[in-house]
């Protein structure tokens, strides 16, 4: 059997490494357009039991990236200036280089060469293969090489992903109304020394305040002023860190042929839940499984794979799309005070009640009923 994974990111090299374990006689190839230890972004945020997955199914790897992620309790909503804890909640954070430096290791490991720095116009050399698996992101030439029923759809709200030399002790969504308007920055650290900084606004007050004209260096500028309450001195760090509006991407057709995709191919959950790379690390998990279950045959695994893991991850996506339009209008949140902002906040995603809030964040909780009996 011979199988091509398009696209090294931590979906593909993950379902390379576990088709190798599960089919040691495969021809896997793992191809990836970047070079080895060069990537984009900064930090990867999992809730922590996100990765509990790991835990009963791949010990193995669950015990090489737990030692290097950062774990803390609640998170913050900081508005108006009140900061305003919600507990329950827990996270861990990983780099994104240092998550695929990892996962690269687990690869190797079984005896898998990935093939970094292999940029493709399209997938003709691999038409011959097997199974084709498109981990390739968000602009796949696997998706578009295919019939998939896709649905690409950009979101209002303008943001940059910046890093900041400084550590922050949650997950911290920092609101501000500034001299250019109403600005959000969604801010955890990822390493002793480093956080994940994303600053967001909505597209008419990114215009008016001149970004479309701004090099990544002055947009890095005037956003550390923006923000320069929050940042304490810290600086910003660019790294392709240029204004993107997110893309809502749904397939209802999962695979086509021998063609499969999964992550960001597939679909994309709003950076505001903390889910993409879990969803596509779960992917691989359950595209490996129907493979196994099916002895190898694609014909009866890609159908499978669909059936058992799509309605899951619709749960998710549905959630992920509501969290997104509470940011889309989040200036017109901030009229609220900062109680009934954070109430707003913490069900945004419509599955959560007093009732369930009362079980998960008990001191939150308390302080709102404070608020409300005020």
């Amino acid at each position: 059997m011979r199988i091509a994974v398009i696209g090294g990111g931590p979906a593909g090299l993950y379902v390379g490494y576990l088709l190798r374990r599960a089919f040691t006689d495969a021809r896997i190839d793992i191809v990836e357009q970047n070079p080895e230890n060069v990537t984009w972004g900064f930090g990867v945020v999992f809730s922590d039991t996100a990765l509990d997955f790991l835990q009963s199914d791949d010990p193995e790897t669950h015990a090489a990236i737990v030692p290097h992620m950062e774990m803390w309790q609640d998170l913050t909503l900081d508005h108006a200036g009140t900061r305003i804890a919600i507990d329950g909640v827990g996270f861990a954070a990983i780099g994104r280089l240092k998550l695929l430096q990892l996962l690269t290791e687990r690869a190797r490991s079984v005896g898998l060469i990935p093939q970094f720095g292999t940029p493709l116009k399209d997938i003709s050399a691999y038409q011959d293969y097997d199974l084709i698996i498109g981990s390739d992101g968000v602009n796949s030439i696997v998706r578009q090489s295919g019939s998939f029923g896709t649905v690409l759809e950009p979101l209002s709200n303008k943001f940059v992903w910046f890093g900041a030399r400084r550590p922050f002790d949650t997950l911290t969504q920092s609101f501000r109304e500034t001299t250019k308007g109403r600005f959000n920055a969604h801010h955890y650290r990822y390493a002793p020394d480093m956080s994940t900084f994303i600053v967001e606004t909505d597209e008419a007050t990114w215009a008016a305040a001149g970004f479309a004209d701004m090099s990544e260096e002055e947009s890095r500028v005037t956003c550390e002023q923006l923000f320069a309450d929050v940042l304490e001195g810290a600086p910003l760090v660019a790294n392709k860190s240029l204004w993107r509006n997110f893309p809502k991407l749904w397939n209802d057709t999962w695979y086509d042929g021998n063609k499969v995709l999964l992550g960001d191919s597939l679909h994309t959950a709003h950076f505001s839940i903390g889910s993409g790379t879990r969803l596509a690390m779960e992917d691989g998990i359950a595209l490996v499984r129907a493979m196994t279950d099916a002895n190898g045959d694609v014909s009866k695994a890609l159908p499978a794979y669909q059936a058992a893991r799509k309605p899951i991850v619709e749960k998710i996506v549905v959630a992920a799309n509501r969290s997104a339009l509470w940011y889309e209008d989040f200036a017109k949140h901030m009229e609220l005070s900062p109680w009934d902002m954070a109430d707003s906040y913490i069900r945004r995603a419509g599955r959560i009640d007093d009732d369930r809030l009362r079980k998960l964040a008990p001191k939150f909780m308390a302080g709102l009923d404070a608020h409300r009996a005020a």
